[in-house]
């Protein structure tokens, strides 16, 4: 992520004067450490900001927002820095980077986790299985808690849990004005609802309080692999198998070239791939039955299905997702898989030539569906299925092929599109972010915005102006 570009600069004396009052890091340009943590996961993205505060606690995140205030200073918050747009860094501004705030204490007798802003995924499962607890959470182990919670929060257990954001029972958010304030249920719930499922724009959530649910230590989970001639039959067993399945099972369909991984044989690697990757969030002998039917359908190339520890399966897709990689995400729900549906899925999954490039076509339903639609921010209950179209490459040599591969794929299936996912789209355009929400909603989320945040100083992010 080297550039040739000049460095920007900010006022040295003032940000000496920042330090004073501040205990984590600031970084500038030329710093040790500069190139480092301006590097986000996806590595496209290459930004150069003026100043980068490394926060070690709410206090420093009160003293960033007011300098960066102060300053007319656009601001970029990083969590986990796994943004597909890259809203996490910018140019010339400041980045308030909560990356150091790693706290999580668990209380096993209550079941609830209280969690900084700072923690990844792997981190939160690690500390919550060694009691075999989970917070409903994604599949990537290094997207950060913040950012995935924050747009709603899908993963391998959310059929049995919900959305992250449904067991969510309390955060603790700093405003536009530097204020720390608490919301819940019963505490400021306006800004409780807007941030589950509303991001970044009300303020910078700096803790977080969930409810924990029995998961594992034990899981049946794991990908069943087709060769993507197959595609047809599989995707339509898939749809009647899944059609009255239990709320334990989550399933995510995938189209790909077989990676280059130990565990596939070397003559499958390079070749087209369909697979259905499932986890079942129940007594592994009940997961053996329910998966059986997935596992015995047709001829399957690869079939790593199979008893193992939920934290092994969490990092199933990390050897997928690295960081550095070029990433191009273009998304969409749909209602079901229709007949046109699978047509489109199979004739642009034949068309894949990267050898990172893939889709994750989402299991929705469940317990996300029978939770009240108005009870948070989040859009899109009802989805039948979520598809996460990346055109990836290792560098930026064929990127440009990809993006194009992403964006036909998701035009092809503009007629089935109902609702999107906020985690899942680039800068796409005030319109998208409010099919994201429903023009009802939307609506309420900008009545918000003027309360928390009039001036829009939480810009990067999907926004939701003021107006």
């Amino acid at each position: 992520m080297s550039s040739v570009t000049q460095s920007p600069e900010i006022d040295g004396v003032a940000v000496d004067e920042l330090q004073t009052s501040f205990r984590g890091d600031l970084v500038r340009p030329g710093d040790a450490g500069y190139d480092e943590h301006r590097k986000i996961w996806n590595g496209s993205i290459d930004r150069r900001p003026a100043l980068i505060a490394r926060c070690t606690g709410v206090a420093d995140v009160q003293a960033a927002i007011r300098f960066a205030r102060s300053q007319d200073l656009l601001a970029a918050v990083r969590g986990g820095g796994h943004s597909f747009p890259g809203l996490s860094v910018c140019d010339d501004g400041m980045v308030i980077d909560l990356a150091p705030m790693k706290g999580v204490q668990v209380d096993p007798e209550t079941r609830i986790a209280r969690v900084q802003a700072g923690v990844l995924l792997g981190e939160l499962d690690l500390e919550t299985q060694a009691f075999g607890l989970a917070v409903p959470s994604g599949i990537v182990t290094h997207t950060g808690v913040a950012g995935l919670t924050l747009g709603g929060g899908i993963g391998w257990v959310m059929r049995k849990y919900g959305l992250s954001i449904d067991q969510l029972r309390s955060v603790e958010v700093v405003t536009a004005d530097g204020d720390l304030v608490r919301a819940s249920e019963n505490e400021n719930a306006d800004l409780f609802w807007g941030v589950r499922g509303g991001g970044g724009n009300f303020g910078i959530v700096t803790g977080f309080e969930f409810r924990l649910n029995p998961v594992g230590p034990d899981v049946m989970a794991g990908p069943v692999f087709w060769a993507m001639e197959d595609a047809p039959e599989v995707l339509r067993f898939y749809r009647d198998w899944i059609a009255d399945c239990p709320d334990e099972l989550m399933t995510i369909a995938v189209q790909r070239r077989a990676p280059a991984l130990p565990i596939v044989p070397p003559d499958l690697v390079g070749k087209l791939v369909i697979g259905v990757t499932a986890c079942y969030a129940g007594p592994v002998e009940d997961g053996e039955r329910a998966l059986r039917p997935l596992k015995e359908f047709g001829s399957p190339v690869l079939d790593f299905c199979r008893p193992k520890p939920f934290l092994e399966h969490q990092k199933t897709f990390d050897p997928s997702f690295p960081h550095g990689w070029h990433y191009y995400v273009r998304s969409c729900d749909v209602a079901a898989l229709s007949d046109e549906v699978i047509d489109i899925v199979v004739e642009h999954g034949r068309r894949i030539t990267s050898p990172v490039t893939s889709i994750a076509l989402w299991q929705m339903g469940g317990a996300v569906g029978r939770i009240d639609d108005e009870a948070t921010a989040f859009n899109g209950r009802n989805a039948g299925f979520t598809f996460n179209i990346n055109g990836n490459s290792k560098t930026a040599e064929g990127f440009d092929a990809e993006r194009r591969w992403a964006r036909d794929y998701w035009t092809a299936l503009a007629p089935h599109h109902t609702s999107v996912y906020v985690n899942f789209l680039m800068e796409e355009g005030e319109g998208r972010v409010r099919q994201a929400y429903g023009a009802a909603k939307y609506e309420k989320l900008k009545t918000l915005k003027r309360k928390y945040d009039p001036t829009n100083f939480f810009s990067l992010n999907q926004n939701i102006k003021p107006g």
